[in-house]
């Protein structure tokens, strides 16, 4: 696989910021299922974060060249207790945009009614808005008996 640029790896990281770890690794460290679940989450994934429980600071890169070695991925970040690791998927890659994302192209967006403007209302000079809003006779004050 061939390394990632700096702006592949901003990008990365940038889609990574909202994504929750999918796989830990606690005390038996790196096992095979372990590796297995990785393999499985970046096939259905492409990138993902990985929780490392542990205080060993080596370990967690020890883990992280291990993961990287073994299942053929790149390394994007690693960040305190999280690893950030990327490996493209030939299938989700050879996809289309317009059709990753669910829109498609060849319909032009419609405006939602939420965002389309209303026609600009007629003002009535010297009429406040409390006034123009309130039912005959309730919009002024009472006069008070003096």
């Amino acid at each position: 696989m061939t390394a990632l640029t700096q702006a592949q790896r901003r990008d990365l990281r940038a889609r990574a910021h909202h994504l929750d770890p999918v796989v830990s690794i606690a005390g038996n460290g790196l096992t095979e299922s372990v590796l297995k679940e990785i393999d499985v989450a970046l096939k259905a994934h492409e990138l993902i974060k990985i929780r490392v429980y542990g205080d060993d600071r080596e370990a967690r890169i020890a883990y992280l060249q291990a993961i990287c070695k073994d299942l053929g991925c790149e390394a994007v970040q690693s960040i305190g207790k999280l690893l950030v690791v990327f490996r493209a998927n030939p299938k989700v890659a050879a996809a289309p945009k317009a059709a990753a994302t669910g829109k498609s192209s060849a319909q032009p967006r419609t405006p939602s009614r939420a965002t389309t403007k209303a026609p600009p209302r007629a003002k009535l000079r010297g009429v406040s808005e409390r006034v123009r809003k309130a039912p005959l006779g309730s919009s002024r004050p009472k006069k008070s008996a003096r």
